[in-house]
């Protein structure tokens, strides 16, 4: 147990970077605040660390909140869990929040939160690769030998999560050789197959079994960006909602490009599930974004967190 939360604070005092030990810990308080709080694990990681899967109301239509996909962007978890922690405390208060009365939206829709798909890349971004990590010689390779891994996204073994889903997959493999990837390293490396990554494929097939999802937000940093397209392809839904989301953030409302248009999640949730799902690329500067960033991101994102349960 870490002394990283004062815990007679209402809201959690998040000052510094959030790893995997840090989310626990949070959890475990809002768990002993909030019985209406579920909470569940989705599987394990590579390096057996738990992923968490919150669940937020009871309503029948479900939306989904994934965060943390990149090692670097653990702010993104960060932002989630302040989210889980504000939106209890004001379901208490009966407060509104754009107009949305939080109490109504806790019986009208199930707010899935995934506040770390990547708990081990959070871990090597912020304490680098342990003494006792049985890939550590092999990681340290992919890292061009450097101890720094500040800059590394990809999880455990090296794959990009957000380019190891089925959508797009050999169109972003024959990119992946035009720009020289060959196998694992920090970032943009796809994995041998789609799913090859146990926390993709706890995810997918999570869904795959789950009825009534109606819409995913995926939190990453940064560019002050929201992407609602898959290579083209979007819901008959996605402008209108995007829009929206984006003029409550005043974010940009954009199409991806080039590498960032193949083989993530909201390609995948589109794709497969024809429901509409929308990238957030929170906060902005260079990654990996300074936490002192974190409240003015928060307030960015916080009105978007609790309308777009209700935009479907």
């Amino acid at each position: 147990m870490t002394e990283e939360f004062d815990r007679t604070r209402r809201i959690l005092n998040f000052t510094r970077p959030i790893d995997h030990t840090a989310m626990m810990e949070a959890l475990e308080i809002f768990s002993g605040r909030y019985e209406e709080l579920a909470i569940t694990s989705l599987g394990k990681s590579i390096l057996g660390r738990e992923i968490p899967l919150l669940q937020l109301g009871n309503g029948r239509k479900k939306v989904l909140y994934v965060g943390a996909h990149h090692g670097m962007e653990g702010m993104t978890a960060a932002l989630l869990l302040r989210f889980v922690n504000e939106y209890f405390e004001l379901c208490r208060t009966g407060s509104v929040v754009e107009r949305v009365p939080v109490r109504a939206l806790f019986a009208a829709r199930s707010i899935y939160v995934l506040p770390m798909l990547n708990p081990d890349g959070v871990e090597y971004a912020l304490h680098g690769v342990s003494d006792d990590n049985p890939m550590r010689d092999r990681v340290l390779s992919m890292n061009g030998g450097s101890a720094d891994f500040g800059h590394w996204q990809a999880n455990a073994r090296g794959v990009d999560l957000n380019h190891n889903y089925n959508a797009g997959f050999e169109a972003y493999k024959r990119l992946e050789g035009e720009l020289g990837i060959l196998g694992g390293g920090p970032t943009r490396y796809s994995g041998e197959y789609p799913e090859s990554e146990p926390e993709v494929a706890y995810l997918c097939n999570f869904l795959r079994f789950s009825k009534n999802f109606a819409l995913a937000l995926s939190l990453h940093t940064q560019g002050e960006e929201i992407y609602y397209t898959s290579v083209g392809e979007e819901t008959v839904d996605s402008a209108r909602i995007g829009r929206y989301l984006a003029g409550l953030c005043e974010y940009r409302l954009a199409k991806p490009e080039g590498p960032a248009a193949y083989g993530g999640f909201t390609d995948w949730f589109i794709r497969e599930l024809g429901k509409p799902s929308f990238t957030v690329e929170c906060g902005k500067g260079e990654n990996p974004l300074p936490f002192s960033d974190f409240p003015m991101t928060y307030l960015r994102v916080r009105k978007m967190l609790f309308a777009a349960p209700m935009l479907v």
